[in-house]
């Protein structure tokens, strides 16, 4: 294509993000604002355009590749090499970060029009476009490192990026830290590859695994564990972190203190799924640990579940869908814990859509309202933001899982292969699921209708001044909302009952959960009628019907309830109080350790005893020293007298 190699094409997609963030970092003052989003967009478009219409046509082909493209050292025989391995899993993960990132960087357009850090927020969204792409198209572990670490520092500046705001420091900081918590058990995980098998290779690796799947390791005495179960477990630490899954989600919430076209950009498609993505990658290596499976699917039912809990007592509109990433981050883990990764990608792909959908139109939302978050100001906006209001409608249909929209086709892949689950843990897993759609119907309309119906409850000068979003904002809604409804009609089948992945997918066959569901397949049109007569749509039917009543007919009950259970509501609107425990525990921890080691480390030992010591040792010398010095001629007269009979004494013994 283009007169190109695919290999030169490969190299272009990331290297293009590259050229246009360095180019608005470095050069934004020469560029100007309009340079800086011309070049940083047209170097993430030529990406997404070489991906959609150069990579993935060829891979779905047959032409996969894996190689290396530049060797970056060799430590020990063992070559540390940047490389490439693009697959089907690959390449529909670059289409979907490039397409949101692309339909983002448009977004911001509008929505960082004035803000004096413009050519800055530009550079970075690109860089992390590209540090996200390093990620998902590395075929070793040192580049998937290097990626993954890579997208964590970029998050830590754009979550932080209003670094005036004592909030934004906090959240950049308490995201930074959290990520560092997974990161360790993920480096360590790598460590153990590295150590057992010799080689950083995926490839090399997946062969190998086979062979170590019952070795067993003393890691404490007396005691062996798995090996395989071992690296799965520590590789998940590190999905925990950057996914965002309990106990390490806290960071998610507060993230949402950077400008919203980060959170649709962190938390739809990139970022957050950056767990996700690798945990599927290592699918070879899941396999064989039934143990590490259950873990898994254990951590993400109980975020799918818990995490939903907490968006039905936000207010903030923005935290709502926070929440709900959480949940649906959930969905996804519980699927990959089922070994139906495929319908985990799946849920991937078509929650990246919607979620940004969401998130773009709360952000659409927050520019009418002059920067207004709490939806309790809000009421009435379906008649000053029509497309907005409509594209809502459409993302939060996906979200539920209506039946025909893109998330029913990937959520009730999720609940039916959990059902077909075998492995510990799967009951818990489907239960949580299955409740999980009610609770999220609940949510999600909740913030619909407290946002666009019912009466406006904003003051007047707020009112007067209601009007859509422009074009560079309403734009990518509409782009967005394309997919959120049509895209599952024609992925299902070919991505859950098809060869879709190849080999980029590995399941055995005791814990193929999607051939169970294959069985059952009659066509998109029977998955789609069954659709109105499942549990789910009528838990869907329900949430939103309860919603209506809460927020549309009664306004009034919701705070009634509120104050009838206190303490249901306290403990959901404290998060659980986890931020509290950690901060008992960890942060405070961290100090009083400080505070002691800088009393005895630093006060006594350093400043007492080397710095302050020595000055003392010094006086007591010089005090002794100063009396010699009377200033009577006999005392001197003595002490010459007495150094003359000490040196004829010693030359006389010599």
């Amino acid at each position: 294509m283009f007169g190109m190699d695919m290999k030169t094409i490969y190299l272009l997609v990331p290297l293009s993000c590259l050229a246009g963030a360095i180019l608005a970092g470095l050069f934004g003052r020469v560029i100007g604002r309009s340079g800086a989003h011309t070049v940083t967009i047209l170097g993430v478009a030529i990406a997404f355009f070489l991906s959609a219409f150069a990579v993935y046509p060829d891979v779905m082909d047959g032409n996969v590749f894996n190689g290396s493209v530049y060797t970056w050292a060799v430590s020990g025989g063992i070559p540390l090499e940047i490389g490439f391995l693009i697959d089907p899993l690959t390449a529909i993960m670059m289409v979907v970060v490039t397409f949101v990132s692309l339909m983002v960087h448009i977004y911001t357009i509008g929505y960082m029009h004035d803000d004096p850090g413009y050519q800055r927020f530009f550079s970075y969204i690109a860089l992390f476009t590209f540090a996200m792409l390093m990620l998902v198209m590395s075929n070793n572990f040192l580049q998937l490192f290097f990626g993954w670490e890579a997208v964590g520092l970029v998050s830590y500046l754009l979550i932080g990026f209003w670094f005036t705001r004592e909030s934004a420091i906090f959240a950049n900081l308490k995201a930074f830290l959290v990520n560092r918590v997974g990161d360790f058990g993920f480096l360590l995980g790598i460590a153990a590859i590295y150590m057992y098998f010799g080689t950083l290779d995926y490839v090399a690796v997946f062969n190998i695994a086979p062979t170590h799947a019952q070795k067993t390791i003393s890691i404490f005495a007396g005691v062996d564990w798995n090996l395989m179960s071992v690296i799965c477990i520590l590789l998940f630490i590190g999905a925990m972190g950057k996914s965002a899954q309990f106990p390490l989600h806290v960071w998610l919430p507060d993230s949402m203190e950077g400008p919203t076209p980060i959170s649709a950009l962190i938390h739809a498609a990139t970022m957050v799924t950056a767990g996700i993505f690798m945990v599927a990658r290592m699918s070879p290596l899941y396999e064989l640990s039934e143990t590490a499976l259950s873990v898994v699917m254990v951590i993400g039912a109980i975020t799918a579940l818990f995490m939903a809990f907490l968006g039905v007592v936000q207010n903030d509109i923005k935290r709502v869908v926070a929440y709900s990433t959480l949940s649906q981050l959930g969905y996804m883990t519980v699927a990959l814990g089922a070994s139906a990764y495929a319908a985990s990608i799946f849920h991937l792909m078509t929650h990246a859509f919607f979620k940004a959908l969401l998130f773009l139109g709360a952000g659409s939302v927050i520019i009418a309202m002059h920067h207004e978050q709490d939806m309790r100001k809000m009421g009435g906006l379906k008649k000053y933001m029509p497309v907005t209001y409509i594209t809502a409608w459409l993302g939060t249909l996906a979200l539920v899982g209506f039946p025909g929209f893109s998330g029913f086709f990937s959520k009730d892949a999720i609940i039916v292969a959990v059902s077909n689950s075998t492995l510990a843990g799967s009951g818990f897993a489907q239960f949580a699921v299955t409740a999980g759609v009610f609770v999220t119907a609940f949510y999600s309309f909740r913030l619909l209708f407290m946002t666009f119906e019912g009466r406006p409850r904003m003051d007047n000068h707020t009112r007067d001044h209601l009007r859509e979003s422009p074009l560079v904002v309403t734009l990518p809604l509409v782009l967005l909302a394309v997919p959120s409804v049509v895209i599952g009609w024609f992925y299902i089948e070919p991505m859950l009952f098809g060869s879709f992945f190849g080999d980029a997918i590995q399941v055995s066959a005791e814990h193929d959960v999607i051939a169970a569901i294959a069985k059952d397949w009659h066509g998109l049109g029977a998955f789609f009628a069954h659709g109105f007569q499942s549990l789910p749509f009528v838990l869907v039917l329900t949430g939103a019907g309860l919603a209506w009543v809460l927020y549309i007919k009664y306004p009034r009950v919701p705070e009634q309830i509120a104050r009838r259970f206190n303490a249901i509501y306290t403990l959901l609107a404290n998060k659980y109080y986890f931020d509290e425990i950690y901060n008992a525990i960890f942060a405070a921890g961290a100090r009083r350790i400080g505070g002691l080691l800088w009393k005895i480390g630093d006060v006594r030992i350093i400043d007492g005893l080397a710095v302050n010591g020595s000055a003392r040792v010094v006086g007591w010398v010089s005090a002794r020293v100063r009396q010699v010095q009377s200033g009577y001629v006999y005392h001197y007269a003595f002490a010459m007298i007495a150094g003359l009979f000490l040196l004829i004494t010693f030359f006389l013994h010599a």
